[in-house]
């Protein structure tokens, strides 16, 4: 692939875009933190996502985390410095988390999950929201909200997976969930060696750009409007709104975690929460 570097969609900091001749590679860059997503790398990615759909050049859209791991999710440390008052901020505060996600959905070009490490909570979202996933043989996916009293900002999983599977791994708040568990339940499209996940990205985006753009461009519409027919968005809006208001309210178990992780740290706060979940 001939790599390009196109200098308005180029970030330092915490995205990274290369072009590939048809192919965009979104990189999270924030391998200090396992590209947790703050406010900074949802705005920029949201901006180059927007700008990628217009530039005519590009066929299909890759998103990765450089480091060790796609990512982890939301940025808690981020979360505890931001002053969350009332029922409005969370609104404005989970409607970018929303849109950061859900921009992979409805983006008209087919976008590729590349994901290893870790790609847990919202990180798992964003992957179900991508069109395919590729996923290395050692990651590991879940979605935790509920063991620290949230909820989910993109309520994809039972979409993607049927309501057994989503309600086990959404009720216990599983974040250990295998890559081989995850092909077995449809979340995944191919497991492959940790080091060949680009690689083999590259591989169906490859495909997927060769192919006759507006037949891509307008099959993966009519896959989507088959999903709207049933409800799809209507449903996921709603469970966001349910999400806004369970954030917002107060909960013994959520309070406990925010006063560890303000005077701990967020590792001590993860460490409190899993600590409830291990077994005897």
């Amino acid at each position: 692939y001939v790599t390009k570097q196109k200098d308005h969609l180029m970030s330092e900091e915490v995205i990274k875009v290369e072009h590939r001749d048809a192919i965009a590679v979104i990189t999270f860059n924030r391998p200090k933190v396992l590209n947790a997503f703050n406010n900074e790398l949802m705005d920029k990615t949201i901006a180059t996502v927007k700008a990628l759909n217009e530039d005519q050049s590009v066929r299909v859209i890759v998103v990765r985390g450089a480091g060790r791991a796609f990512s982890p999710g939301f940025d808690l440390k981020a979360s505890s410095e931001r002053k969350m008052e009332s029922v409005q901020d969370w609104e404005r505060q989970m409607g970018l988390q929303y849109e950061f996600i859900m921009q992979f959905w409805h983006s008209p070009k087919p976008t590729i999950a590349a994901v290893h490490g870790y790609c847990i909570a919202g990180a798992f979202e964003l992957a179900l929201s991508c069109d395919v996933t590729i996923a290395g043989e050692n990651t590991r996916f879940g979605e935790p909200e509920v063991r620290f009293g949230t909820g989910i900002v993109a309520m994809l999983l039972p979409w993607v997976t049927g309501p057994k599977q989503a309600k086990e791994i959404l009720l216990t708040g599983e974040n250990q969930l295998s890559a081989e568990d995850a092909l077995r339940m449809g979340i995944i499209n191919r497991i492959v060696p940790d080091s060949e996940v680009l690689m083999r990205a590259m591989d169906v985006a490859k495909s997927m750009s060769t192919a006759a753009e507006r037949s891509v461009r307008y099959t993966k519409r009519a896959i989507n409007d088959s999903y709207e027919a049933m409800g799809f968005n209507r449903a996921l809006k709603s469970a966001l709104d349910t999400d806004v208001l369970l954030n917002a309210a107060s909960d013994p178990v959520k309070e406990e975690f925010n006063r560890v992780r303000t005077e701990q740290g967020v590792k001590a706060a993860i460490a409190w929460r899993d600590a409830r979940f291990q077994k005897d």
